[in-house]
């Protein structure tokens, strides 16, 4: 598995920025989630939601609670490739020694004991000064490169044992690396630690429950001010309706992003900003979350994404995709699938326009179409007008005929269900004549399986891209290779009839408004893929397949299923004491490790 990497150096314990967090963020959202268990019936509320929602102020940007069962880490070990393996491992083992072996705690002997089923990490907002500092407060930080060391991290670890908790916390091991003291805030009792490298964190017990870790004394004093005043989590706009969509049993983990603030604080702590018509774009959004689980063959996630209360947009609940896997061949590599082409382009036009970063931005796009027709072809008006009902994206691999030259290696196929037949085929008729008069194509009509087919030939003579009609008002476009004999007449095996797509792609939300599927297996062979993350190829070389399906819940909220299909690795070996890997750097997804040893080592 790929983890997110940060310094872990000896000397200095730096302070995990959110930039960081939210990298751990798209981990678990790209990675995947569970099995699909529900909570048992009758529970009470809260059993649906994160331990800690009840505790943690509302404006935290990111929140995740992650697992203390140590058979699913093992479980997570056990996929993947032997480097994949190694990689986690040499992860898990520097936090070990980073977190507890080098504060004299052992996790099964020390913390396991007393701690719950969960740990959950929050990370606040706002720059904190620190209550018992002397230096003089700083103004805000005007240098963009500051902004990721300001925010405070809040930890909340359930205790399922008191007495055991506070036999440990009592006696802190290696107390003589760091200055206690002990102090009263609203009448709950803070104890407190310096480290002498610098890093303070602060502890407090509240509702006799749950243990909460700070790394700022100011945080700890927002965190009781939101319990005492029921204005936490579970409180805010959105999440407690909408987490218990996603809630699963006994998941690795679960996260929560506040998404207008979280990007606001991320494109300010990067080079790459986002303009502030985007951030405006954002506002309309609330929060993101999601529940990540193992199942036999891979993880998977439950998400879900709400509509920020004041906002006026609305989503249209028009759930009319799933078919087009029916009607592509079963050699596909990688689909994308949406209920509604017209709306799926208005949706992304609202967040993509004055967007620098959007692969893809709508008025150039526009004029660049205008430009190569000659001003003939208007994207808005002779194609999306009539591209109303579902739609797909493909990629297929070529099969060369013997004695016939490879000129592509796949070809690219577009389906869409026409909401207006016959202004579908005036537009194409009108794009057959730019290719003819403009581009010096040939447009040469053919027939297969009764259905007639028009080709576009190039001035050299290769057959470049072929249209035409399915059943259903399916219009069909091929780029590259000349497989269309793959889709007319319907091949006898589909996409959608496929193991690999049933075990890959999520059968839930029913009914959805789009899909995905990757075979990364086979596409890594046909096309290199860019490298985005750091040792990405640890993730790839570890994943046979990506399956995606969405759906639209209600007027303001979206639902979405991502599972991704591990390679079985070798049954892992107990964790070495050490990894020799001079200066390492290396911090998996968190997990109980992460946070125990500063809460063991506070009195």
């Amino acid at each position: 598995m790929v983890l997110p990497v940060v310094s872990a150096s000896k000397k200095k314990k730096s302070k995990p920025s959110l930039v960081l967090t939210l990298g751990t963020a798209g981990v678990l959202i790209g990675g995947g989630v569970a099995a699909y268990l529900f909570l048992s019936q009758g529970k009470p509320f809260s059993s649906y939601l994160p331990p800690g929602a009840n505790i943690i102020p509302q404006d935290a940007l990111f929140t995740v609670s992650l697992t203390t069962d140590s058979g699913q880490w093992e479980k997570l070990r056990s996929f993947g490739t032997k480097e994949a393996q190694a990689e986690l491992d040499k992860n898990l083992v520097q936090l070990r020694e980073r977190f507890l072996n080098s504060n004299g705690y052992d996790f099964q002997k020390d913390i396991q004991p007393w701690v719950g089923e969960q740990v959950t990490i929050a990370v606040l907002p706002e720059a904190i000064t620190d209550v018992n500092s002397s230096q003089t407060p700083q103004k805000p930080a005007t240098d963009t490169n500051t902004l990721p060391g300001m925010q405070s991290m809040v930890m909340v670890l359930p205790v399922k044992n008191p007495g055991k908790a506070q036999s440990i916390l009592a006696q802190p091991k290696n107390s003589s690396d760091g200055k206690f003291s002990e102090r009263t805030y609203n009448g709950v009792t803070i104890k407190e630690t310096q480290q002498v490298s610098g890093e303070k964190f602060s502890a407090a017990l509240l509702d006799g429950n749950y243990l909460v870790i700070t790394d700022n004394p100011k945080a700890t004093e927002k965190t009781i001010d939101a319990f005492k005043n029921k204005q936490t989590l579970a409180t805010s706009a959105g999440f407690a309706d909408n987490f218990p969509k996603v809630a699963t049993y006994q998941p690795l983990a679960q996260f929560y992003v506040n998404v207008p603030s979280a990007a606001k604080l991320a494109t300010a702590s990067s080079n790459r900003q986002l303009p502030a018509q985007v951030l405006a774009q954002l506002q309309n959004n609330q929060g993101l979350a999601g529940t990540l689980s193992l199942e036999p063959e891979g993880m998977r996630l439950r998400g879900v994404s709400w509509l920020n209360p004041n906002s006026q947009r609305q989503f249209a609940v028009e759930n009319k995709a799933g078919t087009m896997q029916n009607l592509i061949s079963a050699e596909t590599m990688v689909m994308l699938s949406g209920g509604n082409l017209q709306r799926f382009w208005a949706d992304y036009v609202l967040t993509a326009q004055a967007n620098p970063q959007s692969p893809i931005e709508p008025e150039q796009l526009r004029k660049g179409i205008k430009s190569l027709t000659n001003n003939e072809i208007d994207l808005d008006r002779d194609l999306l007008s009539w591209m109303g009902g579902e739609f797909s994206v493909s990629v297929m691999p070529s099969v060369a005929k013997e004695g016939t030259p490879e000129n592509f290696r796949a070809a690219l196929v577009f389906m869409v269900k026409a909401s207006d037949r016959k202004r579908a085929e005036d537009s194409l008729r009108k794009l057959d004549d730019v290719m003819k008069n403009q581009f010096q194509f040939q447009i040469q009509g053919t027939t297969v399986a009764n259905k007639p087919l028009v080709n576009w030939v190039g001035p050299l003579g290769t057959l470049t891209a072929t249209h035409g009609w399915l059943d259903g008002d399916v219009a069909f476009f091929v780029l590259g290779a000349p497989i269309s004999d793959r889709i007319v007449p319907k091949p006898n095996t589909t996409l959608g009839s496929t193991l690999t797509f049933q075990q890959t792609v999520p059968a839930e939300p029913n009914p959805t408004n789009g899909q995905f599927f990757l075979d990364l297996e086979r596409t890594g062979k046909y096309f290199p893929l860019q490298m985005l993350l750091p040792n990405q190829k640890y993730l790839v070389e570890a994943t046979r397949s990506l399956g995606v399906t969405t759906s639209v819940s209600d007027s303001r909220s979206n639902r979405f299923d991502i599972f991704v299909s591990l390679k079985k690795g070798e049954k892992p070996m107990a964790l070495p004491n050490t990894i020799n890997t001079p200066s390492a750097e290396a911090t998996p997804l968190p997990t109980v490790v992460e946070v125990t040893p500063q809460v063991t080592k506070t009195p």
